[in-house]
């Protein structure tokens, strides 16, 4: 909701809460179906690492996805798959540092191993490559980076922040925002800190940023008054 507020593209989806699916399945499908055309993925809304996360191909495998999702939240979220049937869509990222005034970074790109970039292609299995940067034209870049910013803002975020993005195989190559990571992995090698040392900030001194990001944060809510009193 706070990403079409701001005017930014989203996938095409559909949210129920665990009890609408649970109390009355087959009015849950119909609403999916009515909506949304197959394959599709099933997410529980507030979770990490893709867990809880399965891509759809069918009404035989909706039922065990919603059931797999309900285990993880009261919220689920199902959601129009940007890649179609006989493709997958780019699955892009973007570091953004700062607080009122953030920055973005270069784009870079996760390329699966397996047919989405599930918990196991993430952590479990190898085959997923990082591009950084990623392929894209200066005008899809430089549109990317602007809708990062643009979603960070969105969310009133402070600090850091990954936005991923998903791009449209094919002629089309619509772009759509597919969610904040307000919390990234931040080890060596994740993705956040291996973008900003790709634009320019090394590991040490983006922590140092952030350190002074969050003291700026602390300064600036300490002007805040909590009383009517004088």
């Amino acid at each position: 909701r706070l990403f079409a507020q701001a005017g930014l593209p989203i996938v095409k989806h559909v949210t129920l809460l665990r009890t609408e699916w649970q109390s009355a399945p087959r009015k849950a499908t119909t609403r999916i179906e009515d909506a949304l055309t197959y394959p599709l993925f099933v997410k529980p809304a507030n979770l990490g690492s893709s867990v809880g996360i399965s891509k759809v191909h069918d009404r035989r495998e909706l039922a065990p996805a919603l059931d797999l999702a309900a285990k993880y939240d009261r919220k689920l979220i199902v959601e129009q798959s940007a890649g179609g049937k006989s493709a997958k869509a780019r699955e892009l990222e973007v570091a953004v540092l700062g607080n009122d005034v953030p920055a973005a970074s270069v784009v870079g790109e996760i390329i699966p191993g397996k047919e989405f970039y599930d918990y196991e292609a993430k952590y479990l299995s190898e085959g997923s490559v990082p591009v950084i940067p990623a392929k894209l034209t200066r005008a899809q870049s430089k549109q990317i980076r602007e809708m990062a910013v643009a979603a960070f803002r969105a969310c009133d975020l402070a600090g850091l922040a990954r936005v991923d993005f998903l791009m449209e195989p094919g002629g089309k190559r619509r772009i759509f925002v597919n969610e904040v990571n307000t919390l990234p992995g931040f080890t060596r090698i994740s993705m956040y800190p291996k973008l900003w040392e790709a634009t320019g900030i090394e590991y040490t001194d983006l922590i140092t940023r952030l350190i002074e990001l969050a003291l700026k944060r602390q300064q600036e809510k300490n002007r805040n008054t909590y009383s009517r009193e004088e």
